[in-house]
């Protein structure tokens, strides 16, 4: 790998790793599970069948909001969450890479032990 690509990787290390941490969370999985299924969302409707109260699903969805996954859209006096796919999707390419990296190593590794 040369250089450039390391670069490259480290670079994106950096910038997917709010999206990572924000991903870590079990809570913050099944958020953007249900964001997944349709339209914007309430905190109320995200609210229904968790055990978690209207606030600690706010302060889940403002982490998932700072790491730019989801946004909030104002309709009336409410807040309704959408889910954003591009920082999950920019991940998914760059794990890629990483996965195309391992395999290379592994085909490296093959090679020295067989010869």
């Amino acid at each position: 790998m040369s250089a450039r690509d390391r670069g490259s990787l480290a670079k994106a290390r950096r910038l997917h790793a709010p999206v990572f941490a924000a991903l870590g969370d079990e809570t913050r999985l099944s958020l953007v599970a249900k964001l997944c299924e349709g339209p914007p969302q309430s905190i109320s409707r995200l609210t229904e069948g968790s055990h978690l109260t209207r606030q600690a699903i706010s302060k889940h969805l403002q982490v998932l909001q700072d790491a730019g996954i989801v946004a909030s859209v104002r309709v009336g006096r409410e807040s309704r969450y959408e889910l954003k796919p591009k920082p999950i999707e920019s991940i998914r390419s760059y794990l890629d890479q990483v996965s195309l990296q391992w395999d290379q190593a592994l085909g490296r590794l093959k090679t020295f032990v067989e010869r």
